[in-house]
């Protein structure tokens, strides 16, 4: 096992702080390395480094001879006129990338939702990071960089994400360094732990897990030491003041690691007591939905729900990206009439709503984060205790010289901290959370999570983040195609289920992703609409729940195509209006390319009207 990257007396300091001051370390073969630390502290900087994209203050990165590095940043350098297949594979031709058993499944499974010839520049923020992932994940590197790979991914994914680097070199080759938020991903795939913190990085063996065990077993051996030289100190004091005395012997102190470290720890939360006072706050009744369903430009989004919420009640809501769940928090909390069915809200409820887009912040950018905690009162009861909502603040991070900070001068992990406290102060008793952990480091998760454990009253999550649900939520809900669906199995038996839709349709979603023939999508349509053994006599085949996602994929995909092609049509138009009418050369090639492009207008009509009536609709 040899050394792949060496980092030597590593120094670097940005304006007004230090962020790596002498460190010597190395990554060797066969390491898988996660890296953990408070926002700000340098993590995203040391990958940089080691990528040498930018330069040391100090020391030097030495790359053995040979060793390819890839690099997934947070940002990413495609340009917007720049096709995803050139953005993911280059030049390689379609026959090539296809027929590499490494290469499609990266493709089929982060690209099956984007027409492999659109621009980067219509896509979403979430479509081009997954771009940026397969390109990564495309290439052969011996060693690889990943700064928050798992943004813009579902549970699914990310589960599969796992699995592909667990299984991306054979046990002892190749590199492994990762930034994440996601503790479940850090424990699955890491095997050893880097902790970046005022300027040093502390090494810890094991994964996530191993590496909380370990980090307390060592503040409290520091606490400890603290302690016997603090003793030390206030005897010689007392000696000094009264002569010298008989001392007592120092009681021994041992401890067995796993056992002393739990042995005086607190439960989680008080389920009982929680759900005492929710009832209090609540009342009985706080929401029930019958028969709702929702839909979303003229599409429907889920139908038939129906749910009972009551109080102290801890509900997650599972699903895929674009499902609908952000939807369902809003047609629940009465900020959106559902299409059909009723939505029945408890007269004591106060919502608490926390959304992606932090609307607790609009139009506060020219206030200071002091101003805006003046706006609150002045003492709340949080855990059985009265606190003020600055100490909630330094609870969740914040210096006590940031409180003079313009909220528009923070980080997007400050500003979600910040809304967070905010949505608590405002003393809801249901609450409900879209994606809370989005910009928070683990240190931080785990502050809003001992937060959550204490709060009485319902709570609703939203979250791709499986540790964070697992440990905040008592019970899980998912929605699978169109319908809330109750998950006695928690994260587990949605994670089956979906694997159950793939299965029943890969290889059908394996033809989907044939990019150099264009009618391979309407075969798709044909074959799964023939499919012998779901076919009944003069009957509509059943479709799977896998078959169902592929072909409304395949819709969507043609729909945004179309739209493209029609676009560059009325931009035809628009160059024959201004040409010279005389020149018929020109208005003839102008014509043509109009003539192209309706007939590939027409040839995704036709995939879509087949994909249309295999699904019924």
């Amino acid at each position: 096992m040899g050394i792949l990257i060496g980092c030597e007396h590593l120094s670097q300091e940005w304006p007004g702080k230090r962020v790596l001051v002498d460190q010597t370390i190395g990554i060797n073969e066969g390491d898988r390395i996660g890296i953990v630390g408070r926002n700000g502290d340098g993590k995203s900087t040391l990958l940089d480094l080691i990528a040498q994209r930018i330069e040391a203050d100090g020391g030097n990165v030495t790359v053995r001879g040979g060793v390819s590095v890839g690099l997934l940043a947070q940002d990413d350098a495609f340009s917007d006129d720049e096709t995803v297949s050139h953005a993911v594979v280059g030049d390689v031709p379609d026959y090539v990338w296809a027929s590499d058993p490494r290469v499609r499944p990266i493709i089929d499974e982060l690209l099956a939702d984007v027409a492999w010839d659109a621009r980067v520049g219509e896509l979403s923020g979430g479509q081009r990071r997954r771009c940026d992932l397969a390109r990564v994940l495309a290439g052969s590197w011996d060693v690889l960089l990943m700064d928050e790979p798992t943004n813009h991914l579902d549970m699914h994914a990310i589960r599969w994400l796992a699995d592909h680097l667990r299984r991306r070199w054979p046990e002892g080759q190749g590199a492994l360094m990762l930034v994440t938020h996601d503790r479940w991903f850090l424990d699955e795939v890491c095997e050893r732990m880097w902790e970046v913190h005022d300027g040093v990085i502390d090494p810890f063996e094991g994964g996530y897990s191993a590496y909380i065990q370990q980090r307390v077993e060592r503040q409290r051996q520091a606490a400890a030491v603290e302690e016997r030289r603090q003793n030390v100190l206030r005897k010689e004091l007392n000696w000094l003041a009264h002569g010298a005395k008989a001392r007592s012997s120092k009681p021994k102190f041992r401890i067995d690691a796993a056992r002393a470290l739990l042995a005086d720890d607190p439960p989680l939360r008080n389920p009982v007591e929680l759900r005492r006072l929710a009832v209090s706050r609540l009342g009985k009744q706080v929401i029930e939905m019958r028969g709702v369903g929702a839909s979303y430009g003229g599409r429907p989004v889920f139908s038939g729900v129906d749910w009972l919420i009551g109080p102290g009640d801890r509900y997650g809501v599972l699903g895929e990206n674009g499902v609908g769940k952000s939807t369902l928090l809003k047609v629940m909390t009465g900020r959106m009439r559902p299409s059909r069915g009723s939505v029945k809200i408890g007269k004591s409820v106060r919502f608490g709503i926390l959304s992606q887009h932090l609307g607790q912040l609009s139009g506060k950018d020219d206030w200071r984060v002091s101003e805006l905690m003046g706006t609150y009162r002045s003492r709340l009861e949080v855990d059985g205790k009265v606190q003020s909502p600055e100490q909630l603040l330094e609870r969740l991070g914040f210096e006590r010289r940031e409180f003079a900070t313009y909220v528009r001068d923070l980080s997007g992990g400050q500003r979600r901290r910040l809304s967070i406290l905010c949505v608590l102060l405002e003393e809801p008793n249901v609450l409900v959370l879209d994606e809370p952990g989005n910009d928070l480091d683990t240190d931080m998760l785990a502050v809003l999570e001992d937060l959550l454990d204490g709060w009485p009253g319902t709570l609703i999550l939203v979250s791709h983040d499986r540790y964070l649900m697992e440990r905040v939520t008592d019970h899980q809900f998912a929605l699978i195609d169109g319908k809330l669906r109750h998950l006695p199995g928690g994260v587990e038996e949605y994670l089956a289920l979906a694997d159950e839709r793939e299965a029943t349709w890969s290889g059908a979603r394996r033809q989907t992703r044939s990019r150099s023939d264009g009618s391979a999508r309407a075969e798709l349509a044909r074959s799964a609409s023939s499919d012998d053994h779901l076919e009944a006599e003069n009957a509509r085949p059943q479709l799977s729940g896998g078959e169902i996602r592929t072909l409304r994929k395949l819709m969507q995909s043609n729909e945004r195509k179309m739209e493209t092609l029609k676009g560059k049509i009325s931009d035809v138009r628009e160059q024959i209006a201004a040409a010279d009418p005389t020149d018929f050369t020109t208005l003839g090639d102008f014509q043509s390319q109009i003539n192209d492009l309706q007939q590939q207008i027409d040839a995704l009509e036709e995939e879509w009207l087949e994909a249309a009536e295999t699904l019924g609709e």
